[in-house]
């Protein structure tokens, strides 16, 4: 897309072109939770061929045709059931459930070759920061057998700051400054019970909720970190874009 400045997304694009390098072997499969799947119970997609839900609005007519012809796995999907289940969740399936904008666009750049099986998971409709926490705790024997667990959303999601700061040039102080901070010590802890404490009350912390108004581009973070056991965060993206700070962490 045309945006202004030109160059407003390379850095991202950048990181997520390097990505799959950086990694120490390639996936045996992709788990993702998404900002844009929100269900009464965490819910997994069984579709063993999504297709692409172009969940926007009001976009060039390009970006309704884009491919990422990436598989499903039933089997995986099961898999994630089996295991949060014997945490005590509730779950369901979603037969006919597509790739959210939250998987497709970025996976698109990061393994554009659409090869690896891929499977979406819901958040819990009610957003609780523990009971992410608790199913990726859930879910961290999925890391044993190489499957990468990526949760994609933003560390700032207020997009009527961004909005304006974007059609003012993006001009005056960063947005999010103060949550980026907090949030990158909070997940670059040593101690991992420090960490998940710290962001089961992400919402006290400074600028929390002018950062996040709702809570839904945030905890897919919470799912990561909760299935990295011991793994001490580190921070692999920082961006200043559309006036606002954006984060990427990596545990592992």
């Amino acid at each position: 897309m045309d945006w202004n400045p030109p160059d407003t997304w390379d850095r991202q694009r950048r990181f997520l072109e390097g990505f799959p390098e950086s990694l120490p072997a390639k996936p045996t499969a992709l788990v993702v939770i998404s900002g844009h799947w929100e269900e009464r119970v965490f819910t997994v997609q069984t579709n063993p061929a999504p297709p692409l839900l172009f969940d926007y609005n009001g976009f060039p007519p390009h970006t309704y045709q884009l491919t990422w012809p990436a598989p499903g796995d039933p089997a995986l999907a099961a898999r994630l059931r089996d295991l949060l289940e014997g945490a005590g969740f509730e779950t369901g399936e979603d037969p006919a459930r597509g790739y959210d904008h939250g998987v497709f666009v970025p996976l698109k750049v990061a393994f554009p070759d659409a090869n690896i099986p891929t499977v979406q998971l819901s958040l819990r409709a009610d957003l609780d920061s523990q009971a992410h926490l608790a199913a990726g705790r859930a879910l961290a024997p999925l890391r044993d057998e190489g499957v990468l667990i990526i949760g994609s959303g933003n560390t700032y999601h207020n997009m009527g700051v961004m909005m304006r700061a974007m059609r003012g040039g993006a001009r005056g102080p960063v947005a999010g400054t103060e949550f980026d901070q907090w949030l990158t010590d909070a997940v670059t802890q040593d101690d991992p019970a420090r960490r998940d404490a710290m962001l089961t009350a992400w919402a006290k912390a400074p600028g929390a909720r002018e950062a996040n108004p709702r809570e839904e581009h945030l905890v897919p973070l919470h799912v990561v970190a909760g299935a990295a056991g011991a793994d001490r965060g580190t921070k692999t993206l920082e961006d200043h874009v559309m006036g606002a700070v954006e984060s990427a962490f990596r545990f592992g």
